[in-house]
């Protein structure tokens, strides 16, 4: 098991305070604090290796595209999946789903055809799917959740029909922290002839991802949120379904051969990779990648497990807590989303800020998810690895600061 202590040194960002308190930083799920190693490798880069990639002839340049080449290879052996050619880099989920919603939706959804995601979707595995329905005339369904929050695998099996063109889901939820039964709505789609497409952004910094072992077609997730830079994502995509899509975007770096009157695309990746690519990015995400593969994912899904089973009853002990989803820790994975009383969440948030506790409030991108709850917003506080228990009990003090404060006007 992994010196928590020693591991907890390398997120520099965890020693200052805020408002004079010690900084617990519970906003993970947002995005993840980022260790030394992965800064001092784009300031390395930036400082002797900056080049352009795969067009010089001059020894930088190889260089650059070495370690952009070789990052898709880390990335390819994090996710198991099948060739680094398979690894398309993007800027975050939000371009992976709105890339295969652009390109394989437009070229194989028709009228009539339907699209199934879930009720517990992100924006951004919801309205490119939405967009990509009212374009098309096609049919938006939505598989229902359990009381509990997970999704209702028996309503699932409704829902995807032979009408079904893709389903696309969540393999872990942002608000409420479940775990999707991927496999088992992955052989739904394909026994009705549809594709699947998985949000991985909350997954992939909690759980050990075998996008093979998992059967997706497509898997979408953000560096940011696994330890990486900003601006940097990642698509996976069966080889197969890549090579016949057409291209996402178009100019250099994609293409083969450019006439006056048409034009030849490029193999896959490249051919999804127009324009000078985020070389930093992948580089430093790929160092990520590396970190979290010396910490171990086991170990990484232990601790959050951990930590979720040390917080959870401690939330629910507090008079005026309401907690969304489960009651189980074990069904939160590193995410807990919950209210104090009457009280605005963001209001709670700002009181928290004062105590030091950084969490989010609000709908957190999952506005149809949130109103099913009976509610507008919530309070999330979402763990990483490198919290502590000592986090957890700030924010556990801090809420019934914030209650006692609040107190006449809690209902």
């Amino acid at each position: 098991m992994p010196n928590w202590e020693l591991v907890r040194q390398d997120f520099s960002e965890l020693r200052q305070t805020m408002n004079g308190e010690r900084l617990a930083y519970l906003d993970n799920a947002a995005t993840s604090l980022k260790p030394k190693s992965v800064i001092e490798r784009l300031l390395s880069f930036y400082q002797q290796e900056n080049a352009n990639v795969h067009r010089g002839t001059y020894q930088l340049s190889f260089k650059a595209t070495e370690e952009y080449e070789d990052a898709r290879k880390v990335i390819q052996h994090f996710i198991n999946a099948a060739a680094a050619r398979e690894i398309i880099f993007t800027r975050g989920t939000t371009e992976g789903i709105n890339l295969i919603a652009s390109t394989y939706g437009e070229q194989n959804i028709e009228p009539g055809d339907e699209i199934v995601i879930s009720l517990a979707e992100h924006h951004s595995n919801l309205i490119p799917w939405q967009q990509l329905a009212l374009r098309k005339k096609a049919t938006l369904k939505y598989i229902n959740l359990t009381s509990t929050g997970e999704i209702d695998l028996a309503d699932a099996k409704q829902k995807i029909t032979a009408k079904t063109k893709i389903v696309a889901v969540t393999h872990v939820g942002n608000v409420l922290g479940n775990v999707s039964p991927i496999r088992k709505l992955a052989e739904l789609a394909h026994q009705n002839g549809a594709i699947i497409v998985v949000d991985g952004a909350q997954a992939v910094c909690h759980l050990p991802v075998d996008v093979q072992e998992l059967a997706a077609d497509f898997y979408a997730f953000s560096g940011h949120k696994m330890l990486g830079p900003t601006g940097i994502g990642v698509l996976y995509g069966k080889q197969k379904l890549l090579e016949q899509m057409p291209p996402y975007q178009f100019g250099g770096e994609m293409i083969e051969d450019v006439q006056l009157d048409n034009s030849k695309w490029d193999q896959i990746p490249h051919k999804f990779e127009a324009g000078t690519p985020n070389i930093a990015g992948a580089i430093g995400l790929a160092t990520a990648v590396k970190y979290l593969e010396q910490v171990g994912m086991a170990q990484v899904k232990a601790r959050d497990a951990e930590l979720m089973a040390y917080l959870l009853p401690k939330l629910m002990a507090i008079p005026g807590v309401k907690i969304y989803g489960s009651q189980n820790p074990q069904q939160h994975v590193g995410v807990v989303s919950f209210n104090l009383g009457t009280l605005h969440p963001h209001d709670v948030a700002t009181a928290l800020d004062m105590e030091g506790v950084a969490v989010r409030a609000g709908h957190h991108c999952a506005e149809p998810l949130v109103h099913s709850l009976g509610t507008n917003s919530t309070v999330r506080a979402s763990l990483a690895f490198y919290n502590y228990q000592a986090d957890c009990d700030q924010l556990i003090n801090a809420i019934k600061e914030t209650k006692e404060f609040f107190k006449g006007e809690l209902r």
